[in-house]
């Protein structure tokens, strides 16, 4: 599938899906507390984007079909979580995976919260997390390369004392949920397409606090880490402009 450059009006498509990304995000950060479980803010979340007039991205996705209208994982749990039962607790750490499509479009974006007072430890993999999504922004420009992207992650991640999953990559989104370039968080040989303006690409380093080992559980979506260990996410949309890169997920 060859990437996909985006025209002024599906960039205009694109900031509106997006934003009913962001304000979803807004809306549940401001609800993770202990006693709340995951299918509690599943359902405030899909009810939210129903509301703007737009659907769950991840309902109904792939193959066993997704189950759920967000991602949520919980400390080691990387990805994939499905929201049921599940408390969360003081202490817990928590990611939230949103995707939206309005009028053909999709937006998608991850976040992790402490959930009341964590561990400084688990402070600081947020913190890391969030920090490697935004190294890599500097990357996200015209004229750049898809490989620089992945390089600065790595770098400080693993100058934190910390690994970046290998298994799972950032993409591509827009009229699909994932689309090309695939964008692994790591640094590799390749230097990979060279970015131009229109393209939407989802950046979402995964860090692990442990090795960079997972493995999927029985329900075949939740991916967990090999070693037990907490994992944080943080993933926005952001276009490639001539200029500064613009990011559709922040809120």
């Amino acid at each position: 599938m060859p990437i996909r450059i985006k025209s002024e009006e599906q960039i205009r498509l694109m900031r509106a899906a997006n934003k009913v990304v962001a304000d979803t995000h807004k809306l549940l950060e401001s609800l993770v507390k202990p006693g709340i479980t995951t299918g509690e803010l599943d359902a405030i979340a899909e009810d939210n984007i129903r509301k703007a007039g737009a659907y769950p991205s991840f309902l109904g996705y792939g193959n066993p079909p997704f189950p759920a209208s967000t991602c949520i994982s919980v400390n080691e749990e990387v990805i994939h979580g499905i929201p049921g039962l599940r408390t969360l607790k003081e202490g817990d750490i928590v990611s939230i995976d949103i995707g939206a499509c309005l009028n053909g479009y999709h937006g998608d974006s991850a976040r992790t919260h402490p959930v009341g007072a964590v561990s400084q430890e688990k402070k600081r993999l947020i913190d890391v997390t969030r920090n490697c999504f935004f190294a890599a922004l500097e990357h996200v420009k015209a004229g750049h390369h898809l490989n620089e992207i992945g390089a600065a992650i790595e770098d400080l991640a693993t100058a934190a004392g910390f690994s970046v999953v290998r298994d799972f990559v950032g993409h591509g989104v827009g009229r699909d949920l994932h689309e090309e370039p695939q964008i692994v968080h790591y640094r590799v040989p390749s230097r990979g397409p060279k970015l131009v303006p229109g393209m939407t690409l989802a950046v979402e380093p995964m860090i692990n606090a442990g090795t960079w080992g997972i493995k999927v559980l029985q329900d075949n979506w939740t991916v967990v880490t090999r070693d037990g260990k907490c994992s944080a996410h943080y993933e926005n949309t952001i276009l490639v402009t001539d200029g500064a890169p613009e990011i559709l997920t922040m809120y």
